[in-house]
């Protein structure tokens, strides 16, 4: 599509809805809602960022995916969350979920070198994150008493368990999660939570979240098109 474009124009704003709507009447299903979807992202950046003067794609309905709408915890269940997380471990695996929407498993995959607490960065899967001052506190905590508990393991991970203070390997998924087990808000739904958050408060922009959180591109528009649905049903409810 965009080689077809290149083909046939010098620049993006060459593009128009006509040009659009061709692609879209090709495509069928969850394929040309996904299409679309990134088109519209594209878009509005280029329009954002002075690349292009209008979007072809406004006013182009693109409609739901095949999938149902993912919904936000409750308060009481991030509530219930906050409660259980009572050691400096927990916490800490609260606020890379929470807050960075960490996978459990890249959790326990964290090793020390990926904090940097002098430049207020951290290394997510690869990807330098900004250290937000909630989680550099967990973090700090969790160093002063990962010291004072094992001050001479040569385990590299950044979270050590008894058992994983004696190795080199990361934590167990069981141990990591224990915590919140039989809860709503477990780390992997908290994460979700967090993913779906971003997407409520800075737009349902599914390049945005691929950005930011270095998810892949389905898995980007299924949380802007879930935010896109439920930004639509709270316009639709009557002011009180």
């Amino acid at each position: 599509m965009l080689v077809d474009w290149s083909t046939r124009y010098h620049h993006l704003r060459e593009v128009t809805r006509a040009d659009v709507l061709a692609v879209a009447d090709t495509l069928h299903g969850n394929q040309r809602r996904h299409t679309l979807s990134v088109l519209r992202s594209l878009f509005r950046h280029a329009k954002k960022t002075g690349a292009v003067f209008a979007d072809p794609t406004t006013r182009i309905r693109i409609g739901r995916h095949d999938y149902g709408v993912i919904l936000p915890l409750h308060p009481d269940d991030l509530g219930e969350a906050v409660s259980v997380a009572t050691t400096p471990a927990v916490r800490l695996a609260l606020a890379l979920a929470a807050v960075h929407a960490v996978r459990p498993k890249t959790i326990r995959e964290l090793l020390l070198d990926d904090i940097d607490l002098g430049s207020h960065q951290l290394i997510i899967a690869g990807r330098v994150r900004p250290l937000d001052d909630l989680t550099r506190h967990a973090v700090l905590a969790w160093l002063e008493h990962r010291r004072t508990r094992w001050p001479n393991t040569a385990n590299p991970h950044l979270i050590l368990s008894q058992q994983s203070a004696m190795e080199t390997g990361p934590v167990s998924g069981v141990w990591l999660t224990n915590a919140f087990r039989g809860r709503a808000a477990t780390l992997e739904r908290l994460r979700i939570d967090r993913l779906l958050d971003e997407a409520l408060t800075h737009g349902p922009d599914p390049l945005r979240l691929a950005s930011v959180f270095g998810i892949d591109e389905k898995t980007a528009i299924r949380y802007a098109e879930s935010a896109r649905v439920l930004l639509a049903e709270a316009a639709e409810q009557p002011s009180q």
